[in-house]
């Protein structure tokens, strides 16, 4: 772990302040990206299955602990595979070895009892195709990019640190035009992730089980759920839908494992990944105070609303408009970059969202210590089958033991 994110942090930092600071360029950082939680989460997976004893190890971590050491040849097909080397995803060693071998539709059919007949009634049910799953998400993709096309660029972020608009727009105008802003920005991640699905897909990987009128979902390495990111009502319903296949490696190899100070460690290796500009660090560590805020604030509020279906669509509008809002507040640095033009963006909001969360952290901390582990206190983004979470959620379980936890 610390010599291949050491590798890539100094990958990031020739990169950065050599080549192209400020330049978003398409260059090996990308692909060194994937091959670093690719590389990272094989290990953890060997040390479970060869290092640790059975009852060490969580349901979830038994699954998928590897138990024999992978070949060279398979260690560099896991690694450097063409379906995902350039933008991912990253998925487990155990389902990639089940496709190249050939068992990777086979064995989930066997499964699902509504689609097989006996021992090996599998054997004799057709493959699924994945054609109507590539088609649809092709469709997503030409979408994107015409939105991309014709709307995100006549929306600037940098707009956002505009001197004559800083100075001369409304508070509520800024406001406006960040939200509008961070919704133009993310076509071009839908496309990306949402084109990297497709050709798993149409190379016949990413099969997660049959849903329940009995079709075919192929959302196994999905790596982000729109509907489920554009509808989001809180802080962690967003970040479950969003780069699932990364929540999986960081949940992996740094939520379940460290000893304490979980959530803060998870958003500050998150930043360490995607590189060395200040704005990502702007960005995860802003979003700690957030997340501990929106957990509190949902165990102490939503079940007064939850009994009348008037107050839960009231409850859900606002807590939808709420969490939109401090998304854009906590992503913008990230799109900004550096440390000038993000100290303006949050002067201009006058830091409202740094304060709101960090005086309802500390208050509705202590007011629910000691605490019950809850619903909204799971762990981060899950094992390769929960990218269930973006599939539409009625896809059945791959495994039995696997069930799709998400943070």
């Amino acid at each position: 772990m610390v010599t291949a994110m050491g590798y890539l942090t100094a990958c990031h930092v020739s990169r950065v302040f050599i080549y192209s600071y400020g330049i978003l360029s398409t260059d090996f950082s990308g692909p060194l990206m994937i091959v670093t939680q690719k590389i990272t989460m094989l290990a953890f997976h060997l040390h479970d299955g060869m290092c640790k004893k059975s009852e060490q190890l969580t349901l979830e971590q038994k699954h998928v602990a590897i138990r024999v050491r992978p070949s060279l040849i398979e260690y560099l097909s896991y690694n450097l595979n063409f379906l995902s080397v350039l933008v991912g995803p990253c998925s487990n060693y155990k389902d990639y070895i089940d496709f190249i071998e050939g068992k990777h539709i086979s064995w989930r059919l066997k499964q699902h009892s509504g689609t097989c007949n006996g021992q090996n009634g599998y054997d004799k049910t057709p493959d699924p195709s994945p054609l109507n799953a590539v088609c649809r998400k092709l469709l997503v993709c030409c979408g994107c990019m015409f939105f991309f096309l014709v709307i995100t660029r006549s929306l600037p972020i940098t707009y956002n640190v505009d001197d004559h608009f800083v100075g001369h727009a409304s508070f509520l105008s800024r406001l406006t035009y960040a939200f509008f802003s961070i919704q133009a920005a993310r076509p071009k991640f839908y496309f990306a992730w949402t084109l990297a699905d497709a050709v798993n897909n149409a190379a016949g990987y990413g099969f997660l089980g049959m849903d329940e009128s009995g079709k075919p979902c192929w959302d196994l390495v999905s790596n982000l759920n729109i509907i489920g990111i554009e509808t989001a009502t809180s802080f962690k319903t967003f970040i479950d839908n969003w780069n699932i296949q990364t929540g999986i490696w960081l949940k992996t190899v740094c939520y379940d494992r460290a000893a304490k100070h979980r959530l803060a460690l998870t958003f500050i290796l998150s930043a360490l990944w995607h590189g060395v500009y200040p704005g990502y660090y702007f960005t995860f560590i802003t979003a700690i105070p957030i997340t501990i805020a929106a957990r509190a604030i949902r165990r102490s509020i939503r079940h007064y609303f939850i009994g009348s279906r008037v107050l839960k669509l009231g409850y859900d509008s606002v807590t939808w408009a709420a969490t939109q809002l401090a998304i854009c507040y906590t992503v913008i640095p990230f799109l900004l970059l550096s440390v000038e033009h993000t100290i303006v963006y949050y002067r201009s909001m006058y830091f409202h969202v740094h304060i709101i969360s960090i005086l309802a952290a500390v208050v509705l901390h202590q007011k629910h210590k000691p605490r019950e582990p809850s619903a909204t206190n799971k762990p981060p983004p899950t094992s390769s089958s929960s990218s269930a979470a973006a599939c539409s959620a009625q896809c059945q379980p791959v495994h039995s033991n696997n069930n799709g936890k998400v943070h």
